[in-house]
């Protein structure tokens, strides 16, 4: 048996009530009644299905924004870029290399400005983005390959980026690398 529960227009608590009482009524069919628990295990079901749809939509619409952030942000390496990169990160950005170096924005940005800093290659692979209403989370795998210093590097690691919302504009307030395996 199916229950139809329209959602718009309706305060949430009538439509818990009319789910409920639509349900008791519902005909047995071949003698059999509804039992109370699936009707109300149905009823909480379907509501739950209702109210996260919305959400959900508006979750994915956040992740896919935060993806597209985190390849703007390997293009403006690579680019060497800082006006894209002083975007993207907050004033308080703290920077945890895999060396365990740890530097603010000022110093992350001076870096990519260093004339000597030439990326060839920033990718990025695998991300995953869990949101917490302003706040979110996105890990991934990297492969990084270039020259620093005249030192040729080529990096494949894993990061961890935390961004938080402020007025509809995301913002890099950590990040953090990790080493899987370096050439």
């Amino acid at each position: 048996m199916t229950f139809v529960i329209p959602l718009s227009g309706m305060p949430l608590a009538q439509k818990v009530i009319d789910c409920y009482r639509d349900a008791a009524l519902a005909p047995s069919w071949e003698g059999v009644e509804p039992q109370p628990m699936i009707r109300a295990a149905s009823c909480s079901f379907l509501l739950a299905l209702a109210l996260i749809s919305p959400a959900a939509a508006q979750k994915s619409d956040q992740e896919a924004k935060l993806l597209v952030l985190e390849h703007l942000w390997n293009e403006a390496q690579v680019n060497r870029d800082a006006p894209v990169l002083d975007a993207l990160v907050s004033d308080q950005f703290i920077n945890t290399e895999y060396d365990g170096e740890v530097s603010d924005k000022a110093q992350f940005l001076a870096e990519i400005k260093d004339p000597r800093f030439k990326p060839v290659t920033m990718n990025v692979e695998n991300m995953k983005v869990i949101v917490y209403h302003d706040t979110a989370i996105v890990t991934g795998d990297y492969h990084a390959k270039g020259t620093t210093q005249g030192k040729p590097y080529d990096h494949y690691g894993r990061f961890t980026d935390t961004w938080f919302s402020k007025n509809g504009t995301w913002q890099c307030v950590a990040s953090h690398s990790s080493l899987v395996k370096k050439q």
